[in-house]
């Protein structure tokens, strides 16, 4: 079977400037765990999540940036902004009712077929342009941005691209997303949880709290809030993969073979 080909091929710069906001990310959202009571950090618990926000709003550009340097050409551009065009166009759709997401199932096809790279880069865009177009800009949105670049881009790191087909593709398409569902709304649970006044809930971060009490706490705070929510959005993108997925898979396929995004662009001397 022909190798699928790729939109964005990784270096090593753009794999160590991955790794390195992934690793700021991964803080940034687990840092209630990470800190000890004590620490400065969890003394100014209230300034922490405004303090990776800013962070994140930097890094992130920064990172699908120096992606962007590994060999995002004209036609992947375009591509990039129709996909991301879609996707800002698709999340309003569900904006109010639980679950209904369809941005979701489009994320994990485009991963699946660009690959890795190009769907972080996919994944933050789109989340940018529609969090323009639905008013939902806020210290949540570079968060919003660095998960959804993880959602997209793990669907281009599932295996076999190149020889899985079929059912067997869409089982695996299938389960990714309804476990990736669940994992953005768990993430994303983690960075809104604490910017909630600890006095407010007996669900919300505690700056004095040990680590299991607030582990407790936060448990407690995504089955109240958001565990219909994070079941609607993985039915939803299994739903939508298996009905829609083959027709979308196989145009995304075709458009990127007739793009040759791997093929040396070559001008032919002038005639004299």
């Amino acid at each position: 079977m022909t190798r699928q080909a790729r939109a964005v091929r990784l270096g090593p710069r753009s794999l160590a400037a991955l790794a390195l906001v992934s690793a700021v990310g991964v803080v940034a959202f687990t840092w209630p765990f990470l800190a000890p009571p004590a620490s400065q950090l969890t003394a100014h618990a209230q300034d922490a999540p405004w303090l990776f926000a800013g962070l994140l709003v930097l890094l992130v550009p920064v990172l699908a940036a120096t992606i962007s340097e590994s060999g995002l050409g004209p036609k992947a551009v375009a591509m990039l902004g129709v996909l991301a065009a879609t996707g800002a166009a698709l999340r309003p759709i569900g904006a109010g009712t639980a679950g209904l997401e369809p941005m979701f199932f489009l994320m994990v096809l485009s991963g699946r077929v660009l690959g890795p790279g190009f769907g972080f880069v996919l994944g933050s865009v789109t989340m940018f342009a529609s969090a323009l177009l639905t008013g939902g800009v806020g210290p949540w949105m570079p968060f919003q941005m660095l998960a959804m670049g993880w959602f997209t881009m793990g669907a281009g790191l599932l295996p076999g691209p190149d020889r899985l087909r079929g059912r067997a593709e869409l089982a695996l398409l299938s389960a990714y997303g309804f476990l990736a569902a669940f994992a953005y709304g768990t993430v994303m649970n983690l960075a809104g949880w604490t910017f909630m006044d600890g006095n407010a809930s007996g669900i919300a971060f505690d700056p004095h709290g040990t680590v299991a009490a607030n582990l407790a706490r936060f448990v407690a705070y995504c089955l109240a809030t958001s565990l219909g929510w994070d079941l609607g959005r993985a039915l939803v993108t299994v739903a939508l993969t298996l009905f829609v997925g083959p027709a979308v898979l196989k145009a995304l396929r075709r458009a990127t073979r007739r793009a040759a995004f791997e093929t040396a662009v070559t001008f032919d001397a002038p005639t004299p």
